[in-house]
């Protein structure tokens, strides 16, 4: 029986991802808004790698405080290449969350107090929040389903993403932690 809950989180959690890509491409991802502005992005991206690359071949100081200010106006374009591309995708954000949140609040209902699967391992502090939510009791390694959909929906959505070819554009700055070219340099 459990093998059975387990399949049906697993469908729905493929189902809601296709039907949230499905809802994105219908509201973003079709409008010439977003393919000019991913265009753009790809554009500018290509531009910054080409002189990155120009500016490590080169060691002439002249030359290479012209590059930067190239390097530096491009970087802003990018940045408000991405927000602008960010902002286009709001109204499909909003209608995902919120069909996400009711999807969400009828499989609470459905399995409320249900232990779904037993994991061979006890969870970390604060994940044990999540993986024996709504279950009574203190054997912490039995699952509910709250955990096992969240499981498959942050995985399942990146890749479906991927095979339909709606993954946000890749860009050098996705890394906040990343040190700035300039700082790697010394």
């Amino acid at each position: 029986m459990a093998a059975l809950e387990v399949l049906f989180i697993l469908f729905v959690s493929i189902a809601s991802s296709l039907a949230s890509e499905g809802v994105s491409w219908l509201l973003v991802y079709r409008t010439e808004n977003y393919k000019r502005g991913k265009a753009s992005i790809d554009r500018l991206q290509s531009q910054l790698d080409k002189l990155l690359d120009q500016e490590s071949e080169t060691s002439s100081l002249s030359k290479k405080g012209n590059k930067d200010k190239k390097i530096e106006k491009i970087e802003e374009q990018l940045k408000i290449a991405n927000k602008e591309l960010s902002f286009s995708k709001m109204k499909s954000m909003f209608a995902v969350a919120i069909s996400m949140i009711a999807l969400f609040s009828y499989l609470n209902r459905i399995f409320d107090g249900v232990v779904v699967c037993k994991l061979p391992f006890v969870p970390i502090g604060f994940l044990q929040g999540i993986s024996h939510r709504t279950i009574a009791g203190e054997d912490y390694t039995d699952c509910s389903m709250t955990f096992i959909y969240a499981i498959c929906s942050m995985f399942i959505r990146n890749n479906i993403q991927l095979i339909l070819g709606t993954a946000p554009p890749k860009t050098k700055q996705n890394n906040p932690w990343a040190l700035p070219e300039e700082k790697k340099s010394r």
